[in-house]
C-alpha cells in the first residue's frame, strides 16, 4: 500500500464546513404526523394536513438550546406529500386547509432557521407513492429534478441535500431506476456548497440508526462505498478493484490498513454521519411521549458520535399541532447543558505544553484551545513517536482527553498511547485508535501533574489541532 497516497487524501471545503457543524436536527414532519404512521401509503387526502399551531421559532429555540448548528426538514417523504406548494403536483400544502392553501412549511422552517443562526438542509425522498410517473424512468426523474430545483432555488443557502435509497414499487408495478448522477449534477450547479448525504458523494451513512459510531471511524474509505445505499437494504457496491471484494456500510471495519490492502482500489474522503431519533419512531406519535430519550442518553450518543469522528443527525419530530412536545424540549435542553458542562471542564490554564518536534513552529499551548482552527501542530516526518507532554502547575484530576487531527491535510493517526505520572512512575492509562476530526478519550479519573500523549502508529506525518485535557468527575 502506498502510504503517501493514503495519508494525503483530503476533504473538500464543503466536507470540512459540514464536519465542523458536529450536531444538527432531522425533522420528520408531514402527512405521517397527521395520520400517526411511519411510512405513508400515498394518496392521503391533503385535507388531513392542518397543524393548528405551527411554531418554527419554537423548534429553532429548542435546537439552539441543545447546541445544534442546523436543521434538515423532510420536505417530501415516501408518501409524496410536499410541504411546499410545488408547481409539479397538487399533492401538497397548497391543497390543504392549512393557511387556506397559502402556506409553505419549507419557507417557514428555512426562514426561522436563519433567524436563529442555524443552517438549513432538505430531505427529498426519491421514492414517491403518489406520483403517477414513478417507475417510468426519465418521466419520474424529470419530476424529481423539477422538485429538487424548486427546493434549491427558492429557499436560500442549503447546507445538505439528504437522500435515502428507498425504492419501493409504484402503482404500475414498476420500480424506479434513479438517475443519481443527474440529481448530483443539479445539486452541484445550484448549491455547490451543499453536501450530498447518504445517497451521495460527500457524507456516508454510519451503518446503523442506534446512535453509534465505530470504535475506529475512518474518513478515508474505498470509493465504491459512495454507492452502497443506492438501493435501500441491498448494500450493493461496485467491485471496482477485486471481484472477490465486497463491503457494506454496516461493516465494522471500513478503513484500516488491513481492509484497504485487501481492497486495493481507489480511495475517497467519505466521512460518517450517525442518524438516530430522540423517540422510537421517526415521526411523532403521542403514544411515544413517555419514551423520549433522556438528556443523559442523548449525551452518551453525542459523546460516542461527535466524539468518535462522526456528525450527529438527531431526529426531533414535531407533533400534529406543529410544536416540539415538552418531553423532547426537556431532554434537548438537558443535553445542551451537559455539553456546555463538558467543555467548561477543559483545562486551559496552569498547564505547560511541550512537543517532541515541531515543523510548523506553532506555540504548543495552542493545542489546549477549544476552538477548531486556532493553530495546528505538525511533527517532524522523522519523529517516530510524536509526543505532546502536558505538565500541570499542581496535581489535577483528569477524566478525559479531546484529540483533533488537522484533517485539512488528511487522516493519519492510527494509534495513540496516553501515559500519566502516578506515584512517581509513568504509566500507560489509555489507548486510542483512529482520531480524525475529533475523538473523546476516557482517561481515569486519575490525579496527576504530568501527562504524555504519544502517537505510536500513523500513516504519515502527524498533524494535530487539539490535545485538550478535561478536568472533573464527568465524562
Amino acid at each position: 500500500m502506498n502510504l503517501d497516497y493514503l495519508a494525503n487524501i483530503k476533504p473538500s471545503r464543503r466536507q470540512l464546513d459540514w464536519q465542523r457543524m458536529e450536531m444538527y436536527a432531522f425533522m420528520h414532519f408531514g402527512m405521517n404526523t397527521m395520520t400517526d404512521r411511519e411510512w405513508g401509503l400515498g394518496h392521503e387526502d391533503p385535507a388531513l394536513f392542518n397543524p393548528a399551531d405551527l411554531d418554527c421559532d419554537q423548534w429553532m429555540e429548542t435546537f439552539k438550546a441543545a447546541g445544534m448548528t442546523g436543521v434538515i426538514l423532510t420536505c417530501k417523504h415516501h408518501d409524496g406529500f410536499c410541504l411546499w406548494p410545488s408547481a409539479y403536483t397538487k399533492h401538497s400544502v397548497a391543497s390543504s386547509p392549512w393557511k387556506g392553501g397559502k402556506g409553505d412549511v419549507v419557507r417557514e422552517v428555512s426562514q426561522a432557521a436563519r433567524r436563529h443562526g442555524l443552517k438549513f438542509g432538505v430531505y427529498l425522498s426519491p421514492w414517491d407513492r403518489t406520483e403517477a410517473a414513478y417507475g417510468q424512468g426519465k418521466a419520474y426523474d424529470d419530476y424529481y429534478v423539477n422538485q429538487l430545483i424548486e427546493l434549491l432555488t427558492h429557499y436560500g443557502p442549503i447546507f445538505s441535500v439528504w437522500m435515502d435509497g428507498a425504492n419501493g414499487e409504484g402503482p404500475n408495478g414498476k420500480t424506479q431506476a434513479y438517475d443519481w448522477q443527474r440529481y448530483f449534477n443539479v445539486i452541484r450547479a445550484l448549491q455547490p456548497e451543499a453536501v450530498i448525504s447518504i445517497c451521495g458523494p460527500d457524507v456516508r451513512w454510519c451503518g446503523n440508526e442506534a446512535g453509534k459510531a465505530r470504535e475506529n471511524e475512518w474518513s478515508v474509505v474505498p470509493a465504491p462505498l459512495r454507492h452502497a445505499e443506492w438501493k435501500m437494504g441491498k448494500g450493493e457496491v461496485d467491485q471496482l478493484a477485486n471481484p472477490d471484494w465486497s463491503m457494506r456500510s454496516e461493516d465494522e471495519d471500513l478503513g484500516s490498513r488491513k481492509v484497504l490492502e485487501q481492497y486495493g482500489g481507489p480511495l475517497v474522503w467519505y466521512p460518517a454521519e450517525v442518524d438516530t431519533s430522540i423517540r422510537p419512531g421517526w415521526f411523532h406519535h403521542a403514544s411515544e411521549d413517555g419514551k423520549v430519550r433522556t438528556a443523559d442518553e442523548l449525551f452518551d450518543i453525542w459523546s460516542n458520535t461527535v466524539g468518535g469522528n462522526a456528525n450527529l443527525l438527531l431526529n426531533v419530530p414535531p407533533n400534529a399541532q406543529g410544536k416540539i412536545s415538552q418531553p423532547d424540549v426537556d431532554s434537548l435542553t438537558g443535553l445542551g447543558r451537559r455539553i456546555r458542562e463538558f467543555w467548561q471542564g477543559a483545562v486551559t490554564d496552569g498547564a505547560k505544553v511541550s512537543v517532541s518536534s515541531n515543523v510548523c513552529g506553532i506555540d504548543p499551548q495552542a493545542l489546549l484551545s477549544t476552538d477548531v482552527g486556532s493553530g495546528w501542530w505538525s511533527a517532524d516526518a522523522d519523529d517516530e513517536h510524536p509526543t505532546v507532554t502536558i505538565d500541570f502547575d499542581r496535581p489535577r484530576q483528569v477524566d478525559g482527553l479531546v484529540l483533533r487531527e488537522h484533517i485539512e491535510v488528511g487522516q493519519r493517526v492510527e494509534q495513540v498511547v496516553i501515559s500519566a505520572e502516578l506515584d512517581g512512575e509513568l504509566r500507560q492509562v489509555a489507548e486510542v485508535g483512529a482520531v480524525g476530526y475529533q475523538h473523546f478519550a476516557q482517561v481515569g479519573p486519575l490525579t496527576t501533574s504530568h501527562l504524555e500523549v504519544s502517537v505510536t502508529r500513523s500513516r504519515g506525518p502527524v498533524a494535530l489541532d487539539t490535545c485538550l485535557i478535561r478536568e472533573g468527575s464527568g465524562r
